[in-house]
């Protein structure tokens, strides 16, 4: 079962996104600021992270920056009220970007999709890999 990360400073945001996502089959943990998000994705290792840009403290801008140092492969879906991010060149760091709104489909479709993908790179890497060890495997013998 895949592990979403909800970050994000309303509770009730927090509360619905994973009610939602709950229902889809996800495992779902939040956190409501910047702070706690390090120590979680360390101890908790989530499959996916999803982030609010408007945070109390640190900017969510911030807080990707560190994500994607602590872990370059962890895909992370910007989510915010905002759209005037479009353009950003800061957005190049994330993996999608959704526009919070009362239906999440559009958000359930990014997840799955990043999940497919994800999937699929993973796949291809594992066949290179038993490929070599079969080829390593008639060199040897």
């Amino acid at each position: 079962m895949k592990k979403i990360l909800i970050v994000d400073d309303q509770p009730c945001v927090r509360e619905l996104l994973s009610e939602e996502l709950i229902c889809e089959g996800y495992r779902v943990s939040s956190v409501g600021d910047a702070e706690s998000v390090r120590g979680y994705i360390r101890s908790s290792r989530p499959d996916l992270v999803l982030l609010d840009l408007y945070l109390d403290g640190p900017e969510g801008w911030e807080v990707l920056r560190d994500i994607k140092r602590q872990d370059p492969r962890l895909p992370v879906v910007i989510l915010t009220a905002y759209d005037s991010f479009v353009d950003d060149p800061r957005l190049a760091q994330a993996d999608a970007y959704v526009i919070k709104s009362i239906d999440l489909g559009e958000l359930k479709c990014k997840i799955a999709d990043l999940f497919r993908q994800k999937s699929a790179l993973h796949g291809t890497v594992e066949e290179k890999f038993h490929f070599s060890e079969v080829g390593l495997a008639h060199a040897v013998s």
